[in-house]
């Protein structure tokens, strides 16, 4: 006898998960659209607000700074009193802080909502681990695939949007409209989506959160104002040393304590110090993409190797870029279930390699430009969609929350690395009129194209579904038998 869909429950639950996946993908488009839409409007807003471009890029530090020190404690806080409760609460400040934002009538209260903004930076932590926690295991892999894409699209939406927005509205709406984003996922967490039942019950690890912050804090203000600064500077200097041995005094601290902000033990596992050195890197990759094409396309054509486009059709020219994630972080998922996430982040990191190389050999045709963006979408595609997946299938299910955590900070951190680094760059090699150079390009793509390669390397590191198992079960965070359905993988890509 047949039954039908409605008696087997296999159309309301997998109506269900299609909402829950809408209601992440919806917030956490939102926070990388965020991430990313202030930057190419920095000099209108400081314009308007009548203060110095130093000063108005606190606006993306700022924000950048709360999204690295509150994204492992929210996590972590997500493992352990439940993910949707906590994914409400960051939707909320995330809400409140776009309005803020958007009213601000000075530079001050912008820095207050951008901080309040960057508590979203734990929504791609909690939103693996509500997919891995609610969905059939069948459906994770190509999910958290096309949740981890979205988070590149959105940073690419935000770089391609801005223009437009301020052109034709004002920077206010830079704000007003993804908005509507955050409130649609807001109700969807409150409405649509059920608890978690994977809890990992503890206390709040206070005095490692209390370091962790105080260091990421210190690194990333060192690493955006080292260029205005100077690199040499005292406080520039001062204040990596204080990341770099504040870092250190982290890890001491959570090798001791009984419950960690996050288990050191989990940085022994292959699967995830390699994965988090991908994240690194294609965070410094996918920035210096957004910095240096943009610029090269808004220069005046009569350099000889500008383009003359405007703000908002340079911004267009990245529209490739974001298609190409949309497409290959879903193929990304693909690839795993059968071959695992070594093969797609592989994959990843040698397109951005290429996306890289040949703007850096010659850059002075559009359709160069263009083939270097569509390679950049597909390599970021390929790679954040498999870094989430590979640890997924590295760490415990309880310990999702953490290990994603740290995932996102060494992206967040790549990407201030990125541009800090492409700016010097760009602002090293000028003409008289202080006009970056056609050879200021070159180096450019040529630096972001050898920091690539290392993600090469580091994918190449990642070990074999066997393997991965192996060294998680003897880095003691992982006492249990693969789950039926991975016995599969297992045996296909043992090596």
């Amino acid at each position: 006898m047949t039954q039908t869909v409605e008696e087997t429950g296999a159309g309301p639950a997998t109506s269900k998960s299609s909402l829950l996946v809408l209601y992440l993908a919806l917030g956490g488009l939102a926070f990388a659209v965020l991430q990313s839409l202030v930057s190419p409007a920095l000099s209108t807003i400081g314009r308007e607000l009548q203060v110095s471009t130093s000063d108005v890029s606190w606006v993306v530090t700022a924000y950048l700074l709360s999204a690295s020190v509150l994204t492992p404690i929210l996590g972590r806080l997500g493992d352990m009193r439940g993910k949707r409760k906590v994914l409400i609460g960051v939707l909320a400040i995330l809400a409140v802080g776009t309005v803020v934002a958007a009213l601000a009538p000075n530079l001050t209260v912008l820095i207050i909502g951008r901080v309040l903004q960057g508590a979203a930076g734990a929504i791609l932590p909690l939103s693996i681990g509500m997919v891995r926690d609610e969905l059939p295991r069948e459906r994770v892999a190509t999910t958290v695939g096309l949740i981890s894409a979205i988070f590149g699209v959105g940073a690419g939406i935000g770089i391609v949007a801005a223009g437009p927005i301020v052109e034709h509205l004002s920077w206010h709406w830079l704000f007003w409209l993804p908005l509507v984003l955050v409130v649609v996922a807001l109700l969807g967490a409150i409405f649509g989506m059920k608890e978690s039942a994977v809890r990992t019950p503890g206390k709040l690890d206070v005095l490692g959160a209390g370091i962790l912050s105080v260091s990421l804090v210190a690194l990333l203000l060192a690493i955006s104002k080292g260029q205005a600064w100077g690199w040499d500077d005292g406080k520039t200097v001062g204040l990596l040393a204080l990341g770099v041995v504040g870092l250190a005094g982290f890890v001491l601290v959570e090798l001791r304590v009984k419950e960690p902000l996050i288990d050191m033990r989990l940085m022994k596992i292959r699967g995830v110090w390699a994965t988090d050195l991908v994240a690194l890197i294609l965070g410094f990759a996918m920035f210096g993409t957004f910095l240096l094409v943009p610029t090269l396309l808004q220069l005046p054509a009569i350099t000889g190797y500008g383009f003359g486009k405007s703000v908002s059709q340079a911004g267009l020219f990245l529209l490739p870029t974001v298609v190409m994630m949309v497409v290959f972080g879903p193929l990304a998922g693909i690839l795993n279930r059968r071959y695992g996430p070594k093969l797609p982040m592989f994959l990843g990191a040698v397109f951005v390699v290429a996306a890289f190389a040949l703007p850096a050999i010659a850059h002075g045709q559009i359709w160069q430009v263009l083939a270097s963006g569509i390679l950049t979408g597909a390599g970021i595609g390929f790679a954040f969609a498999a870094m989430s997946n590979a640890i997924i299938e590295s760490v415990p299910a309880a310990q999702t929350g953490e290990a994603t955590s740290v995932n996102t900070i060494a992206r967040t951190i790549g990407s201030s690395i990125g541009t800090a680094v492409v700016a010097a760059v760009i602002t090293s090699n000028t003409t008289p009129q202080g006009l970056p150079t056609d050879a200021a390009f070159t180096n450019g793509f040529w630096v972001c194209a050898a920091v690539a390669a290392l993600a090469v390397v580091a994918a190449l590191a990642l070990p074999r579904a066997q393997k991965r198992h192996e060294e998680a079960v003897e880095a003691g965070v992982d006492d249990l038998p693969p789950e039926p359905d991975e016995i599969h993988l297992l045996h296909r890509t043992n090596a």
